[in-house]
């Protein structure tokens, strides 16, 4: 085998893949509109330009009613009107967590979240960025 062959993280440690699975299932049980999930993910997944992450994200968004039109749209969401102020505020702070930056002011985006959103809920949020960036860069790895 090549010395640069890609490894896979579930096959050579899956109890901790089997963990990470359990952690998404919790996650996924939280009080947060299926929708929105299928927004923060697939905005992560552009973000660290994980293909693989795309292509299911936006089957499963579609398969749950999302439209093409807003998917297609969700690279530039903060220039059309395709969504709502929550979920504006969500993708910005999707955005945050997935791109960090020292001189992002994390109080005012959560200032912006709990107008929408109560504290379970942007735990839940921030546990979905979180794990998507997670599966993102275990993806990539193995380009």
């Amino acid at each position: 085998m090549s010395r640069s062959a890609a490894v896979n993280p579930a096959a050579q440690l899956p109890d901790v893949y089997r963990a990470l699975s359990a952690a998404q299932q919790t996650i996924l049980d939280q009080d947060l509109p299926i929708t929105l999930h299928h927004l923060v993910v697939l905005r992560a997944s552009q973000i660290n330009q994980c293909a693989f992450c795309v292509k299911m994200h936006i089957a499963e968004a579609r398969r749950d009613g999302e439209t093409s039109e807003r998917l297609d749209r969700l690279v530039v969401w903060e220039h059309v009107g395709d969504y709502s102020e929550s979920e504006k505020a969500a993708l910005a702070w999707t955005e945050a967590l997935t791109v960090l930056d020292r001189k992002t002011d994390y109080g005012a985006l959560r200032v912006r979240l709990r107008e929408h959103f109560s504290d379970s809920q942007i735990a839940a949020l921030t546990s979905t960025i979180s794990m998507i960036n997670l599966w993102n860069r275990m993806q990539v790895s193995q380009h």
